[in-house]
C-alpha cells in the first residue's frame, strides 16, 4: 500500500513551487514523471530541474509514456478510456518500485483546475490515500502577467474550455470568461468586436508571450504568434481571458 501526493508546480517557473510542495518532493520515495513525446521533452526537463533544486538527494524517478487519446467514439468516452489507460501506466510504474510508500506526481498548474490526475488516481487498485498540495494555476499566472484582476467589482466569472465556446458560444449572462484547453482558438467563433482579450502562452516560463487588446484588433496577431511559437517549440500551452466590452 502506498500514499499518493499530487504536487501543483505552477506553470513552468520553478519559483512557483511552494515550500509545502518542496517538502513533499524531499519526502517522496518515488516521483512519477510523464513523457509526452520528443517535442515536449522540455516539460520532463522542467520537472527534473524542480526536483534537483529542492533536494540534494533526489528520490527515485519513474517515467511513463502518456498514451494517445482516441477521438473516434465521442469526446467524453474517449477521455474516460484515456484515463483508464493512463491509470494502468501509473500502476505499472509504481508496481516496479514495491518499496515506495510515498509516491508523488508533479502536476502542471494545480491539481484542482482542468487537470485529471485526481480522477485517474481514483482508478488505481488498491486506491491510495491521496494528498493534494495546491499550485499556481495558469489562470493566476495569466492575470498576474497582465497585472489585471480577473473579475469586475462584485461580479462572477466563468472558467470554461475552447470546445464549449466553439460548440455553445458565449456562456449565458457571463461578462468575463477564462478559456482553457483551446487548441483551435475558439474566440474566432464569437462576434469579435464585442470583446476584449488578454492572451498568454508559456505563461510563467522564459518563453512567455502576452497579447491584449480589443479582440477584433489583435485576433490575427494572436493566431500568427501562436502558430509561430508552436512551430518553434513543437508544443504550446496557452490561456486567455475575455471580457464583454461596455458599449
Amino acid at each position: 500500500m502506498f500514499d499518493l501526493t499530487m504536487i501543483g508546480i505552477g506553470t513552468g517557473n520553478p519559483d512557483h513551487l511552494t515550500y509545502q510542495g518542496a517538502r513533499a518532493i524531499r519526502t517522496a520515495d518515488l516521483i512519477l514523471i510523464p513523457r509526452k513525446g520528443e517535442n515536449k521533452a522540455d516539460l520532463v526537463g522542467l520537472r527534473e530541474e524542480i526536483i534537483t533544486q529542492v533536494t540534494d538527494t533526489p528520490p527515485q524517478i519513474a517515467y511513463f509514456d502518456i498514451p494517445k487519446r482516441r477521438a473516434d467514439d465521442g469526446y467524453l468516452r474517449g477521455v474516460d478510456d484515456w484515463h483508464d489507460a493512463i491509470a494502468l501506466r501509473w500502476q505499472k510504474a509504481i508496481s516496479a518500485h514495491p518499496q515506495a510508500r510515498n509516491v508523488a506526481l508533479l502536476i502542471w498548474g494545480d491539481p484542482s483546475l482542468y487537470d485529471s490526475s485526481l480522477r485517474i488516481a481514483a482508478r488505481l487498485t488498491p486506491k491510495p490515500q491521496t494528498q493534494v498540495i495546491p499550485g499556481i494555476t495558469a489562470l493566476q499566472a495569466l492575470t498576474a502577467a497582465h497585472a489585471i484582476p480577473i473579475n469586475d467589482l462584485g461580479a462572477p466569472y466563468v472558467v470554461t474550455t475552447g470546445r464549449r465556446i466553439r460548440d455553445e458560444g458565449w456562456p449565458p449572462d457571463a461578462t468575463t470568461v477564462a478559456v482553457m484547453l483551446d487548441g483551435e482558438c475558439a474566440f474566432q467563433n464569437l462576434e469579435m468586436q464585442d470583446y476584449d482579450i488578454w492572451w498568454g502562452a508559456y505563461v510563467g516560463m522564459k518563453e512567455e508571450l502576452l497579447i491584449s487588446g480589443p479582440l477584433a484588433d489583435v485576433a490575427v496577431q494572436i493566431l500568427e504568434t501562436r502558430a509561430r511559437a508552436r512551430t518553434d517549440h513543437g508544443w504550446i500551452m496557452d490561456i486567455y481571458l475575455l471580457k464583454k466590452r461596455v458599449i
